[in-house]
């Protein structure tokens, strides 16, 4: 595999991405610490202020349960199902024991699932959404009314792909509950520093 100069090159196809992950995952949350990864105790602290109680939660791209730790921390009783492509990361999410089910599955393909969610989480990985109308297809059809659908993006990506557009496009679906102002995403890696910024956008399903 030929590596990219940074993350912030962005990786490339599944496999390679898959790969990249496979090998990162047992220092992945030692590594995202150390560079001040902040994303999904924000995203929970944006939760928190929405509703106090959330039943079920389907966390994609869940990588090795970062996002899930969070979550669970503060909705105790929250039952939360995980996928992601990297094998290695979701052998490490399993061994938290905050996942009730955990699938090797793309967020750009469907998962069949015999109930709805409350809430579905995409944090950090909107980056590597190479069809982001077919995920927000997918995540309508996830959630329960009224549900909510909380993810992450870089704002130099959501200009460039014209982000704003896009949700235009489903707001026959859902409607914009939240989005914060730029915020730091990885300050401690030099070629993130604090010159790329994310937005934490959370849509409500109508």
């Amino acid at each position: 595999m030929t590596k990219p100069k940074s993350l912030l090159d962005g990786i490339g196809n599944q496999n390679v991405t898959e790969k990249y992950y496979d090998d990162w995952a047992t220092n992945y949350d030692i590594t995202l610490k150390k560079w001040k990864y902040k994303a999904p105790l924000k995203a929970v602290s944006v939760l928190l202020n929405i509703r106090k109680k959330f039943d079920y939660c389907l966390d994609l791209a869940c990588g090795t349960g970062m996002f899930g730790e969070a979550i669970k921390k503060q909705f105790k009783n929250i039952t939360i199902d995980g996928c992601d492509i990297s094998t290695h990361s979701l052998k490490i999410a399993k061994k938290k024991q905050i996942y009730r089910k955990l699938y090797k599955n793309s967020f750009e393909k469907k998962i069949y699932f015999s109930h709805q969610y409350d809430v579905v989480s995409m944090i950090g990985s909107m980056t590597y959404c190479k069809k982001p109308k077919i995920v927000f297809s997918l995540v309508n059809k996830y959630l329960k009314k009224k549900g909510f659908f909380i993810f992450t993006h870089r704002i130099d990506l959501w200009q460039k792909q014209n982000f704003d557009k896009l949700i235009e496009e489903f707001n026959k679906y859902f409607s914009v509950e939240y989005r914060s102002r730029p915020l730091n995403y990885l300050p401690k890696n030099r070629d993130f520093s604090d010159q790329v910024k994310i937005r934490i956008i959370v849509l409500k399903k109508i």
